[in-house]
């Protein structure tokens, strides 16, 4: 695992802040509905840009706005300089969200040297999926999830588990053909999708507590939130949002809590 210095961190930081200026560009243009979100709206409120010691950033459109993301990027991306992947359109990437990476950049996650397809610096691009009004029904959505996720993310796993057993059992869901989980993971996207709910949550991705999902409303009221000097649309009750996630935002983490990825190589 490489150790970021300040210096590489700062210059990954700011090849995000491109990434974000190119979705915030893209959706403008095509009046597409999205939202800083997680730490990156955290850091917009609390530092006015990105938090010292991160090294992501993350967007999230709800489901029709993502499908619209996706189709702009095929005709309005900037393709001398980035590039989108899903699981729809890179063969082998296992994640259930967008990925708009830069070119002639690496950002190589630990474990995921073998992932067959292109991994430059990106910032994680997230739909939104409607998930049941009922907490028991959401809570039984969210065990899908949870399954779902490991199927994904078994290619890794097989190799990143410390046990051994999970290393196995990974093993043998890796097994399980890309094509037919793929196949599978979007008629469940179709199915989530049928109706309109007060609840959402990106379907691979785990919930930061017992509700299995986020209010829909938050993601729908945006407003201009600056960060790193450049405006972007937040979530405007971002002290809702952020209460919900994070709980007593504005109080710093202790530092072996300040959580970073790790990384096997980069390039930016």
């Amino acid at each position: 695992m490489i150790e970021l210095d300040q210096n590489t961190l700062r210059r990954l930081q700011m090849t995000e802040l491109e990434l974000l200026e190119e979705v915030d560009r893209i959706c403008k243009k095509c009046d597409i509905h999205y939202n800083i979100i997680a730490g990156t709206l955290l850091g917009a409120v609390r530092h006015g840009g990105f938090i010292p010691w991160d090294d992501d950033a993350d967007v999230a459109l709800l489901r029709p706005e993502y499908e619209k993301f996706c189709k702009a990027c095929e005709t309005e991306l900037d393709t001398d300089r980035f590039y989108f992947q899903d699981h729809r359109n890179t063969p082998g990437y296992r994640w259930g969200y967008g990925k708009l990476r830069r070119k002639e950049t690496l950002f190589l996650r630990e474990h995921q040297e073998h992932m067959p397809y292109e991994q430059g610096v990106f910032i994680d691009v997230f739909p939104l999926d409607y998930v049941p009004d009922s907490h028991v029904m959401r809570s039984i959505c969210n065990f899908k999830c949870f399954l779902y996720r490991k199927f994904f993310w078994s290619e890794v796993g097989r190799i990143a588990d410390k046990s051994a057993f999970k290393k196995k059992l990974y093993g043998i869901m890796s097994r399980v053909p890309e094509s037919r989980l793929k196949k599978s993971f979007n008629r469940y996207i179709e199915k989530r999708n049928k109706k309109k709910t007060d609840w959402v949550r990106i379907l691979t991705f785990p919930t930061p507590n017992k509700e299995y999902g986020y209010r829909t409303r938050w993601y729908e009221e945006s407003a201009d939130i600056d960060f790193e000097g450049v405006t972007f649309q937040g979530i405007k009750d971002y002290d809702g949002y952020l209460s919900f996630k994070f709980g007593d935002y504005m109080e710093l983490p202790p530092e072996d809590k300040r959580k970073v990825h790790p990384v096997s190589d980069i390039r930016v």
